[in-house]
C-alpha cells in the first residue's frame, strides 16, 4: 500500500487530496492544526478502503515537525504533499500592508513547506514513487503577473516556485521528483465557493499528474491537469 502525506488536510485541497488517495486504497497520512476540530476529516476514514491517520501539526511548529518524521522514520512516503497554506489578505493592497499578515504568509506558504520536505526527504527517498509535491498557485507567477497587489500571497508563492526549483537539484541525485502545481481556482474558504474547480477535481487532476511524471518532469510548475505554468 503506497503512502501519502498531506499538509493542511483538514478542508479545501488538502481534504480533497485525502479522500481522493483514501478512496483509491492509499495509506494516508493527513495533518491538521485542530485534529478534535476536523469532523470532515476524520469522516474520511469510515467512509474510504485506504488507511488514514491524522497527525496534529501547525506547518509553522518545526519542532513538531521534528517529532512527527522522527515517529514516521522507517516509514517509505511515497508522495510528501506540502499543501497547507494562508492566503495573506492583510498585506496584499500596497499602502495597507500589515507586517504580521506579510510575515506569517512567508512562514506557513515559504518557510514551513522547504523545512517540512527537509524532514522527511529521507522518507520520500526511502519509497518507490519518490515524490515531493507542493500546492503553490498561478498568482505566484511572476511571467503571468498583470496588476498589482499579492504581496503576501503572490510573493510567498513565487518564493516556493524558487524553493521547488532549488529542490528538485538538490533531490536529483537521490531520484526524487519535485512538482509545483497550480491547483485550479478552487471552491475553498480561500478561493470563494463560487469558484470553477471542486476540490476533489482537483485532486484528483494533481493525483493523475503525479503519477505520470518522471524526473523528466522534476521542477516544472504544472497546473492540475499537467499544463505548464510560466515562473
Amino acid at each position: 500500500m503506497p503512502t501519502v502525506f498531506i499538509t493542511g488536510a483538514n478542508r479545501g485541497i488538502g481534504l480533497g487530496l485525502t479522500r481522493v488517495y483514501a478512496a483509491d486504497g492509499w495509506k494516508v497520512i493527513a495533518t491538521a492544526r485542530n485534529p478534535a476540530e476536523a469532523t470532515e476529516l476524520a469522516a474520511v476514514s469510515g467512509d474510504v478502503s485506504g488507511d488514514v491517520t491524522v497527525e496534529k501539526l501547525d506547518v509553522t511548529d518545526h519542532a513538531r515537525v521534528k517529532e512527527l518524521a522522527q515517529k514516521w522514520k522507517g516509514e517509505p512516503i511515497d508522495i510528501l504533499f506540502n499543501n497547507a497554506g494562508v492566503n495573506g489578505r492583510g498585506a496584499s493592497a500596497f499602502g495597507r500592508i500589515d507586517p504580521e499578515d506579510l510575515r506569517y504568509a512567508f512562514e506557513v506558504n515559504t518557510f514551513a513547506p522547504i523545512l517540512i520536505a527537509e524532514a522527511f526527504v529521507a522518507h520520500v527517498a526511502a519509497s518507490e514513487q519518490k515524490k515531493m509535491a507542493f500546492t503553490s498557485s498561478r498568482l505566484g507567477s511572476i511571467g503571468s503577473k498583470g496588476g498589482g497587489g499579492g504581496y503576501a500571497y503572490g510573493a510567498s508563492k513565487a518564493a516556493l516556485n524558487m524553493e521547488c526549483k532549488a529542490l528538485s537539484a538538490d533531490v536529483r541525485g537521490q531520484g526524487i521528483v519535485v512538482i509545483p502545481f497550480h491547483p485550479g481556482h478552487v471552491a475553498t474558504d480561500m478561493g470563494g465557493h463560487g469558484a470553477p474547480v471542486s476540490p476533489e477535481e482537483s485532486a484528483k487532476g494533481m493525483k493523475a499528474v503525479l503519477e505520470r511524471a518522471t524526473l523528466g518532469d522534476s521542477g516544472k510548475f504544472v497546473d492540475y491537469g499537467g499544463e505548464p505554468i510560466p515562473w
